[in-house]
């Protein structure tokens, strides 16, 4: 990874309008839990594709900064060895191109695809890691060894994903000594292991359910039970815990509505924006709007995506806001405790209570910037779209 960087296809003007302090570029030698936070949306991509290189670059000419290329789900069983060579020649391609703009991962189907494709990557090879879908404590540590042993082959630093989505994981009898079985594992891996994902389709799917576009991810309780349990065990901040990223939104095309949008039309309307709001409820984004401000409220970073228009909405609720960065900056100046008044006087800041948030917001700032004080996720959305 020669360096990535959050809104860079942006003017150079148009980025000193948005942010106080622009979004950091980050290298392969940057902290992993930066790293971790600046996958954003991941996009998903079926390695059936046939211009997938090309769609490749232009994502990321596009704004965004992860990418998976898709050998599981995506991939019905009659392709999955073409599906293998297209993503390996993808890899390939690039290293050839020596482009590398982006964090871009594979996600295999089985453990031994790990090493059949290492063996045939191109030296300065592109690949950040793999993502490792259906993972769990009995089967789980073949993966992370196989990728741990990629590394060493390679001398290339790679990164493992695991995916959180079997019924030991979702079902109440087993989640939680999985959970703690799964902990375990990851902790032999912790310098490996850059984010875990939550596969929610697959945890819907045992319960026969398909969520509706009116709904989010935790209003399926079934689904928020796995989710909470997920994060209490493996999203702690007691350096015990991971960064663990958002399951995906499913839909980006209109439909008949049961419900009235909750999308508040003032910002919108204060910033002649009214006609791009329309916009976003006829496409069902002010879904994933809600869904994205209800992840981060249950301390998850970024999202797993499969559409471009859902990038830049991920990305733009990820800026920290000025108010934020400052009161962060506050708390993580003082160690010894105590309370005092944010700088904007609308709060109070526990000094202690609120560290860990703190640090993580700091981080975050590094990665997408911190937004002026007259800036509101109004002003990235149409920013990023060009409205």
């Amino acid at each position: 990874m020669s360096g990535v960087s959050h809104f860079r296809h942006l003017p150079d003007d148009v980025l000193d309008d948005l942010f106080l302090r622009r979004p950091q570029t980050l290298t392969v030698d940057s902290s992993p839990r930066r790293i971790a936070f600046a996958l954003g949306a991941t996009l998903y991509v079926p390695a059936t594709r046939s211009d997938l290189t090309s769609v490749i670059r232009r994502r990321a000419d596009s704004g965004v900064t992860s990418m998976v290329i898709d050998l599981e789900d995506a991939v019905d069983d009659d392709h999955q060895h073409a599906a293998l060579e297209s993503a390996i020649t993808a890899v390939n391609e690039l290293a050839e191109q020596r482009w590398s703009a982006l964090l871009l991962f594979i996600r295999i189907r089985t453990p031994d695809q790990i090493a059949t494709i290492v063996e045939r990557l191109a030296p300065g090879h592109a690949l950040a890691g793999f993502v490792l879908p259906k993972f769990e404590a009995a089967t789980g540590e073949v993966a992370l060894a196989a990728v741990a042993q990629a590394a060493r082959q390679t001398g290339h630093r790679l990164y493992a994903m695991p995916v959180l989505e079997t019924a030991a994981v979702v079902h109440r009898e087993t989640r939680d000594d999985e959970l703690v079985r799964v902990r375990e594992i990851l902790n032999r891996y912790r310098d490996l292991v850059l984010a875990v994902r939550i596969g929610a389709t697959d945890i819907c799917g045992l319960f026969g359910i398909r969520r509706d576009r009116d709904v989010t991810i935790y209003d399926v309780r079934v689904a928020a039970d796995v989710i909470a349990s997920i994060v209490n065990m493996l999203g702690r901040s007691d350096r015990t815990g991971f960064v663990i990223t958002g399951p995906v939104w499913e839909y980006f095309a209109n439909h008949e509505r049961m419900f009235a949008p909750t999308l508040r039309h003032t910002p919108f309307r204060n910033n002649d924006a009214v006609v791009f709001r329309k916009q976003l409820v006829n496409r069902d984004l002010d879904g994933l709007l809600r869904e994205i401000a209800l992840d981060h409220a249950n301390g998850i970073s970024g999202k797993t995506v499969i559409h471009p228009a859902h990038v830049g909405i991920v990305h733009a609720l990820s800026c920290v806001t000025e108010e934020e960065y400052r009161d962060a900056l506050d708390i993580a100046d003082h160690e010894g405790g105590g309370a005092q008044p944010s700088a904007f006087r609308n709060k109070m800041n526990e000094l202690k209570p609120h560290r860990n948030w703190a640090l993580d917001v700091l981080d975050r700032a590094a990665v997408f910037g911190v937004t002026r004080h007259d800036v509101n996720f109004v002003d990235l959305l149409t920013a990023w779209s060009g409205e």
